[in-house]
């Protein structure tokens, strides 16, 4: 079993990274607003199950490391 030392919010900011998006790209490409990313980022709130799901999928389908996911199911 894999297991991440990232918090949500360290993994949400790689995830975007990684795929060189801006805050308001990854919103966009999640169906959320700007300051919703904003807010996950700075550890302020977590998304919904609904969306936690939809950016689990996103970020399978963009074969990132296995860290970030087990961070965004798990954190």
């Amino acid at each position: 079993m894999i297991k991440s030392e990232l918090t949500f919010a360290e993994a949400v900011k790689k995830l975007r990274e990684e795929l060189n998006l801006t805050q308001e790209l990854l919103a966009q490409a999640l169906k959320v607003s700007f300051p919703t990313v904003n807010k996950w980022e700075n550890n302020k709130t977590k998304p919904l199950r609904s969306i936690r799901s939809n950016l689990v999928e996103f970020a399978k389908g963009k074969n990132l490391s296995e860290d970030i996911i087990y961070a965004l199911e798990n954190a």
